[in-house]
């Protein structure tokens, strides 16, 4: 059976965070022998109210095919962003007719916002003593009016478990797929990316804001650099040796490479070792200290500190959970 997805569309919603489970969910298929090209997940959209049409915040309107019953089928829910949410987003508290759509969840549904659809799941307690993010133009306001969520501003989503929250408009793609990644595996979702165009991935910690993100002209740029260091993740990559590659110094390299990323040379070059980890781990049949050797992390122990502090969990479980068949295995 099909993941089920309910997609919560509000009066004031932005179309495009609206589409992105539909594009990413519904069209997510599995890559598995046999039963490849089956979809993995069933997207509906629903309203508080009986089906009907349904306010966006352009200049036309939605029709919903399901009304608020929907939500009780639910195995995750998505909360869009809407530029209407009322006393959601002035007072922090839901009206009558949303919390009588939201008890329709049952409880340990996945509960998932985009944007300032988070405002959403504050207001029903979804994020008490949780960690979450919104839009980075909304996150003091967001912070003051829900004083028990410990909001971080700066990054693109938190995956809290059974709850996982985006900041604005792209990240709301990069979440959804982070969930496919998490359902089910790199080799899915990678597949989907590539059909939907987008970068496979963007780590959630990466800022939501660069304050540079397209070089001034006549600049010099970390682009070859980067492609430099990917050709050899399994060697030892020093930062002044990627500065080497962009004839800058370590300090304007790492300055430029900030500001162009989000992060800092170290925590790119091992996010990207992870994601090479976690490929070799689902599509090989190599051992735990190969994987270590070829990912560039050297020693297993190294390996499993990287993917247990990412993943949460180790390489072993890791592999058997999502790894794809091998030839010969």
């Amino acid at each position: 059976m099909c993941h089920r997805v309910v997609v919560l569309a509000l009066d004031g919603v932005i179309p495009f965070e609206l589409g992105i489970p539909q594009r990413i969910f519904g069209r997510t298929l599995s890559t598995e022998t046999p039963g490849a090209g089956e979809r993995l997940y069933d997207v509906v959209t629903c309203s508080v109210r009986p089906p009907g049409p349904v306010r966006t915040d352009a200049d036309f309107s939605i029709m919903a095919e399901h009304g608020p019953e929907a939500l009780a089928t639910a195995d995750t829910v998505v909360v869009p962003a809407s530029y209407e949410l009322g006393p959601v987003h002035e007072e922090g508290r839901l009206t009558d007719e949303l919390a009588a759509a939201l008890a329709y969840i049952r409880p340990g549904t996945r509960m998932v916002s985009i944007c300032t659809g988070g405002y959403v799941l504050a207001a029903a307690g979804y994020l008490d003593g949780r960690p979450a993010t919104t839009h980075w133009s909304s996150a003091d306001h967001f912070q003051r009016l829900f004083p028990k969520v410990r909001v971080d501003p700066d990054v693109l989503f938190i995956d809290d478990g059974d709850v996982l929250t985006s900041a604005g408009v792209a990240a709301g793609i990069d979440l959804c797929l982070h969930i496919v990644r998490r359902d089910h595996g790199t080799a899915v979702a990678n597949d989907i990316a590539r059909r939907t165009v987008v970068p496979p991935h963007r780590d959630g910690g990466q800022a939501q804001f660069i304050r540079r993100p397209l070089p001034e002209a006549g600049l010099a740029t970390t682009t070859g650099a980067r492609a430099w260091a990917l050709g050899r993740l399994d060697q030892p990559i020093l930062l002044r040796d990627m500065a080497r590659q962009e004839s800058m110094s370590v300090r304007t390299f790492t300055r430029r490479f900030r500001e162009e990323v989000g992060v800092s040379p170290g925590q790119w070059l091992a996010q990207q070792r992870v994601e090479r980890a976690r490929q070799l781990l689902e599509s090989t049949g190599l051992s735990v200290d190969q994987v270590a050797r070829d990912a560039g992390f050297g020693t297993a122990t190294s390996l499993r500190q990287h993917v247990q502090a990412a993943l949460g969990v180790s390489p072993t479980v890791y592999r058997r959970t999502f790894r794809s068949t091998v030839p010969g295995r």
